[in-house]
């Protein structure tokens, strides 16, 4: 009966796992719906739409108007995509792309002219109309026109709040005072806009008028004033569903800019990367996972299979999640996918290793599978949980690539801990009661004579600390000789944006063979990111910042080797893509992030000493890194943040597995025990899965950094460099560092 059970449980593993590779391949119907060839890419990896706005107006912008205006534009365009970004050309224009869309009129419609803001108040002070209702348009909303000119009503005071008087806006739903929910827009106003507000709104309610909100030349809200407001919050009502509030609450915000903007050009724009970038790292994702694969089997026999299998599914079900929360999948999303990989074998790794163990104190095999996953689970959870809270800050409160790494990582640890919890387990005991139930199907581990991890503590502190001091001495000598601590690229210092009309069409993978090796000659810099436009033979080279001897040169080398019109080159300098505020954001969500994890450890482990020796080496990983960019002068770019966040997900799983170990232990002390000793235990006892995991995790990456591209490249070398720190400090420094605080600093009942 058992046997049957097993053999239909197979059967119907297999079913689903075809079935759902199938969708994931193929899709459904005609728009392929599920299929890997439709998740959305970012503009790295798929092209987008790339709008340039000017600032209206004679006079020159300030830098800090046009910094606040990208800044909120970057949150504008995020609802589009997590990796659309906006940065500064020139000193009076600004750059969208948005990823994943071809159509640039149906963006330019939907967001509008930016900084066209007005609340209009219904009557002037004679008593005048200002606008009248019209008629009701085809979507059943009312229409009103004006009866004057914008400049007339600025001129006689009817225009009471302009866009930059609103601090901010928010759709979502609120009580009526019947306690009925409805949809509504909260607005909120500076301290001149409150006090605006309560003016107009006193005239207004008194004698029971309206104040409409004039939007990029149209009325986007006629709202009816129903008392005077001077807390300066307020409500818009009447919307029918949470997608219209949050519509009219996003022209608001974007209508609030500081400076007002217009289109200036429009531009369907190839990949950055292009196919090539994306064809390697698929093919190197796939050896990587079939690596992992065959590794797994060949060091865990029978339940290395079930994890094999557990991992194609994992596989599957992440791409067709990746459809159906439409997420967007750039460079840094494939490292939280790889990095999720790698914690899909972790758990599995801490599972068979405790099976292992079990059976080595002659339990029986089906005994032995069931105490393994009980025992496991608690490593597991904290593990992920750990890293899921980190996700889940990093999605909230970063921006740009930093949201778009915590979706895939946070969507990555979710299935990883489904298929390790609940497929794995599914297959091993389908795979037992067919009849791998001997012994020598699994293996056994047999306690051996743990190494003295703790008796080397002084030399590894020395250690970390010694590379740590490098990196900062060799920033310091960067900052002196080049101007600059590392070597950052034009996403975070800004650059040269040399736009090239050619004569014929030329393929990204062509530019990228006869032209970009050009450009990387006259710049010095091996960071030259391509842009084609679509339709087009324009091609867009983003650089460092060049001299005027450097454009110069660059313009007679297209002429001469290119037969480049010389006046079809153009070059203006364009602003980081990563702004101070980006940046800001991103630091302050991993601080937040480490924050929150290091009290769920506390409140966990119920013991303040492992959060702290948690967060540490997880500081430590990260300082290493770093130290690695300086001394390597690896380029810090658009990656880097993800790369950092990547290693700070990985290192804090590592070290939760051998603490929960040290827990488990001590509340299994004997007397001959001494906490030394049970340290240097529970190291030993987890150092295979920090071994093996590291390096499925490495093989990913390695797999990726061998066949990718020179960005790919770029990205995964610092990678690699962060997993083998994160396998040494968890192995190295937080036990030893618990050891250190448990024994110096005391504890309330201790």
């Amino acid at each position: 009966m058992k046997k049957s059970k097993g053999i239909m449980t197979l059967i119907l593993t297999l079913i689903v796992t075809v079935a759902l590779g199938f969708v994931a391949i193929c899709g459904i119907g005609t728009e392929k719906a599920g299929a890997a060839s439709e998740i959305k890419l970012g503009l790295d990896l798929a092209g987008g739409v790339s709008i340039t706005y000017q600032v209206v107006g004679d006079e020159e912008p300030s830098a800090e108007d046009m910094s606040d205006t990208v800044y909120k534009l970057q949150q504008r365009v995020g609802v589009y995509s997590t990796e659309a970004i906006a940065y500064q050309e020139g000193t009076d224009r600004i750059n969208i792309e948005i990823p994943g869309v071809s159509d640039a009129n149906a963006i330019l419609q939907d967001l509008g002219r930016p900084g066209a803001l007005y609340f209009i108040a219904q009557t002037d002070a004679s008593g005048n109309l200002n606008y009248t209702y019209t008629g009701v348009g085809e979507d059943g909303r009312a229409i009103y026109e004006l009866t004057k000119s914008i400049d007339e009503l600025k001129a006689d005071g009817s225009i009471v709040l302009e866009g930059t008087d609103v601090e901010a806006a928010q759709g979502g739903s609120a009580q009526d005072t019947m306690g009925n929910s409805q949809f509504v827009v909260s607005l909120s106003f500076t301290e001149a806009g409150t006090e605006k507000f309560a003016k107009a709104t006193e005239k207004a309610y008194y004698a029971g008028e309206s104040i409409g909100i004039y939007y990029d030349g149209a009325f986007i809200s006629v709202p009816q004033v129903n008392s005077v407001i001077t807390a300066g919050q307020a409500q818009i009502t009447g919307m029918e569903s949470y997608e219209e509030a949050e519509q009219l609450a996003s022209q608001i915000r974007i209508g609030g800019l500081k400076l007002e903007l217009e289109e200036l050009r429009s531009n369907v724009v190839g990949a950055q990367l292009g196919s090539a970038a994306i064809e390697t790292s698929l093919l190197a994702g796939a050896i990587g996972l079939v690596i992992v694969m065959l590794f797994m089997i060949f060091a865990y026999r029978i339940p290395g299979l079930a994890s094999a299998i557990a991992l194609i599914i994992y596989t599957i079900l992440t791409v067709l999640c990746l459809n159906m929360f439409e997420l967007t999948l750039t460079l840094p999303g494939i490292a939280g996918i790889i990095l999720s990989i790698g914690m899909a074998v972790d758990a599995n790794v801490i599972i068979f290793a405790r099976i292992k163990e079990e059976i080595a104190t002659g339990k029986t095999v089906r005994s032995s599978i069931d105490i393994g996953f009980k025992k496991a689970l608690s490593a597991i959870v904290d593990g992920n949980v750990t890293t899921l809270i980190a996700a889940l800050v990093l999605g909230v409160k970063g921006t740009g690539t930093v949201r778009g790494f915590a979706q895939t990582l946070a969507l990555g640890i979710i299935l990883s801990m489904f298929t390790a919890l609940v497929i794995t387990k599914l297959l091993l005991r389908a795979l037992y009661a067919i009849g791998f139930k001997d012994i020598k199907y699994y293996g056994m581990t047999l306690e051996k004579k743990p190494l003295n991890f703790l008796g080397n503590k002084k030399w590894f502190f020395s250690a970390s600390i010694a590379v740590i001091l490098l990196g900062f001495v060799f920033m310091g000598v960067n900052k002196a000789s080049t101007g600059s601590a590392l070597n950052y690229s034009l996403d975070f210092v800004g650059g040269t944006a040399t736009s090239v009309t050619f004569n014929e069409d030329m393929t990204l993978e062509e530019i990228d063979e006869k032209v970009t090796p050009e450009f990387e000659k006259i710049t010095n810099d091996a960071n030259v990111q391509v842009q084609k436009v679509a339709d087009s033979t324009q091609v867009i080279f983003k650089t460092r910042s060049l001299e005027v001897e450097e454009r110069q040169a660059l313009a007679d080398v297209l002429v001469e080797k290119f037969a480049v019109d010389e006046s079809s080159i153009t070059a203006e300098t364009i602003s980081a893509t990563v702004s101070g505020e980006m940046r800001n954001d991103a630091i302050l969500a991993v601080l937040i992030a480490a924050v929150c994890m290091l009290i769920y450890i506390w409140f966990r482990f119920k013991d303040i000493r492992f959060a702290t020796a948690s967060v540490v080496p997880l500081i430590h990983d990260v300082l290493v890194v770093l130290t690695f960019y300086a001394v390597a002068r690896v380029s810090v770019g658009g990656t880097f943040i993800a790369c950092m966040l990547t290693i700070v997900g990985y290192s804090i799983n590592a070290t939760i597995v051998v603490f929960d170990r040290v827990r488990e232990n001590m509340a299994e002390m004997r007397k001959k025990d001494t906490l030394e000793d049970i340290v240097n235990r529970s190291i030993g006892q987890t150092l295979t899965r920090s071994i093996f995991t590291s390096l499925t995790t490495f093989i990913m990456v390695a797999a990726l950094f061998v066949l990718g591209v020179s960005s790919v490249r770029e990205f995964a070398l610092p990678l690699m460099v962060g997993i083998v720190c994160g396998a040494y400090s968890s192995v190295c420094i937080a036990g030893a560092l618990w050891y250190v605080l448990k024994t110096k600093i005391a504890s309330k009942g201790e």
